[in-house]
């Protein structure tokens, strides 16, 4: 098994930034990519950031420019810095992780992290 948890979200004031950890836990042989997605009341899973192994990273359009993502393999973590908020940032921010696992080759699985709140006011 694979468990992923996030912390850092909060309450801020538009224009304020925030740092977002996830970090994952249990066993696997390799981790494929990380990301973080959102997901705002009312709206869908919205996706926001990816960090693939090998250092290629990737944004949706909503957030480039203002946020950044990065990994510290040693720490098994994922940090999302989210500079220039804005309220329409405001949502449940998930982690999201494609670990390999199994004998052998294995099997490329997704796990989800439990998701922390950030809220954003004008």
């Amino acid at each position: 098994q694979v468990y992923l948890v996030e912390s850092g979200g909060g309450s801020v004031q538009s224009g304020a930034s925030l740092r977002l950890s996830c970090e994952a836990s249990g066993s696997w042989s390799s981790i494929i990519a990380m990301a973080w997605y959102r997901q705002a009341p009312g709206k869908e899973r919205e996706f926001v950031a990816r960090a693939i192994s090998g250092g290629n990273t990737n944004y949706g359009e909503a957030v480039k420019g203002r946020f950044a993502i990065s990994r510290d393999n040693a720490k098994n973590t994922v940090y999302l810095q989210m500079d220039s908020l804005k309220p329409e940032d405001t949502a449940v921010y998930f982690c999201n992780g494609d670990f390999r696992r199994g004998k052998g080759w294995g099997e490329v699985y997704a796990y989800w992290g439990q998701g922390t709140q950030v809220t954003v006011s004008s």
